[in-house]
């Protein structure tokens, strides 16, 4: 696989995984708990194709594949939270006794790494189709929103 390539994909996993995170815990802070009502997840769902759309200029066929990868997202961040209603109450077990609690802490390290594991090969494959179907011109503007985000991030 060429670097670049490589780069984009890890750049763009990453990225997305960011993301989820940042929007179930700040969806979290606004009385809504720890999960997203499926319609809230259905409104910004469409708020992010019809955004993605606009500023790429996507049509029917690209839109269609930048839902799946959108589902494919939100499908691997429900496995990641898992059955979990109370994140936070389930890291404070891990120091409710005298001692930290490391095997139910691995367990829950592990549970997070095989939620990922299974569902990642899905997600790339959903964001490959997504990227692949972009004309050079589309792809360059994602190329250039990447690095804008990046240099954002180091300041």
């Amino acid at each position: 696989m060429r670097p670049w390539i490589k780069r984009t994909f890890i750049g763009l996993f990453s990225a997305t995984v960011l993301l989820g995170g940042l929007t179930a815990c700040g969806h979290g802070h606004h009385g809504g708990g720890w999960q997203m009502s499926d319609a809230d997840a259905q409104k910004m769902r469409e708020r992010m194709i019809d955004r993605v759309s606009r500023e790429l200029t996507l049509d029917d066929a690209q839109k269609q594949r930048l839902g799946v990868l959108a589902d494919k997202l939100r499908e691997q961040r429900l496995a990641l939270v898992g059955s979990t209603t109370e994140p936070r109450a389930e890291l404070q077990a891990l120091v409710t006794g005298s001692t930290f609690d490391r095997t139910r802490a691995q367990a829950l390290v592990e549970a997070k790494t095989n939620a990922v594991r299974a569902k990642s090969p899905e997600v790339i494959a959903a964001m490959a189709d997504f990227y692949d179907s972009l004309k050079p011109e589309q792809q360059q503007k994602v190329r250039e929103f990447m690095a804008k985000r990046r240099s954002g991030w180091r300041s």
